[in-house]
């Protein structure tokens, strides 16, 4: 699964202090201030089973859900709108997917206004955070109300380690495999991309540095952290002017247990937002396949990442 986890192992960027596992981090959290309720199913419209190995889960999060919804990570990854932002982690490569619930409420009019800026692509939007970007036309963007994460595999409750908002999948169904023998077959996709807020998070760096380190080995390594190695954090400007911190973390050496297992990779962009707050977009998806996003084209991607005016931010 892309697992989400309660304590991140420690590794995850190694030499580098984690963010997740500082007071200071979760203090500045007004959902912690708040005493938010715990990553629960009523406030979840669709969920799909794990599958008890390394892959993104999915869900669709009501409009009211989405505002009160949190899970505490070691630090805490909240989920979407109000004054903090969120989005919990999510599938790139191997990745379980679910389509939301015909009774999950959905907004079509959040960032309908907003268009893409490179001719021929799609612009997705998160706008809860007023964040968007672009795609290549055979991705999908999914719906405002939906969250990809992953998590520890040995968390019974499921906390996400990272998440992303509204995101942008491509190859939906990759990959297909019944990783536990239960007759239940599960989805992997290729890549997805998306947005989140990273309120109460001390820096750009720290962002960059250990969200992309989290969802490789959320979603590829785990429980090995070993096999994460994160490049050197620098700064970078996209397209629009928006100046942030940007990481790159990938695998290497995974070992393939089941028919949809491969290394990964992932990159993350942090920034600052007009509020003062702290919000990311990530990019994570397989690696070493032979359909593997070539890192041109992600940043090609990341340059159109830029802040917008939506209805619902």
């Amino acid at each position: 699964m892309w697992p989400g986890q309660q304590q991140p192992p420690d590794g995850t960027d190694p030499g580098q202090p984690n963010p997740y596992q500082q007071p200071g981090y979760q203090q500045a959290n007004p959902y912690a201030q708040q005493q938010p309720p715990p990553w629960q199913a009523p406030t979840v419209a669709a969920a799909p089973p794990g599958d008890g190995g390394r892959r993104t889960k999915v869900i669709a999060v009501t409009a009211a859900a989405a505002v009160v919804l949190a899970a505490t990570v070691t630090g805490a990854v909240l989920l979407g709108g109000g004054s903090d932002d969120g989005a919990a982690p999510g599938p790139a490569t191997p990745s379980t997917s679910a389509s939301p619930s015909a009774s999950a409420p959905q907004n079509p009019r959040a960032g309908a206004g907003v268009r893409p800026t490179v001719p021929g692509w799609k612009a997705v939007v998160n706008a809860d955070k007023g964040i968007a970007f672009d795609v290549p036309a055979d991705w999908a963007p999914q719906s405002p109300d939906w969250v990809s994460y992953v998590s520890e595999d040995t968390d019974p409750d499921d906390k996400p380690l990272v998440a992303m908002k509204a995101p942008a999948v491509l190859k939906e169904k990759w990959c297909s495999d019944d990783t536990d023998r239960d007759g239940h077959v599960d989805d992997t996709s290729l890549a997805s991309a998306g947005s989140r807020g990273n309120n109460g998070a001390r820096s750009t760096e720290e962002i960059a540095r250990t969200d992309s380190a989290a969802w490789v080995y959320g979603a590829y390594t785990q429980p090995d952290h070993k096999k994460v190695t994160v490049g050197p954090v620098t700064s970078f400007t996209t397209a629009s002017g928006l100046t942030g911190s940007l990481a790159t973390a990938q695998s290497s050496g995974v070992r393939r247990r089941h028919k949809c297992d491969s290394d990964g990779k992932a990159t993350t962009f942090a920034f600052r937002t007009p509020d003062g707050g702290f919000a990311s977009w990530s990019f994570v998806g397989a690696k070493g396949v032979k359909e593997e996003v070539p890192d041109a084209t992600v940043r090609r991607i990341l340059a159109t990442v830029r802040l917008v005016r939506t209805g619902d931010s």
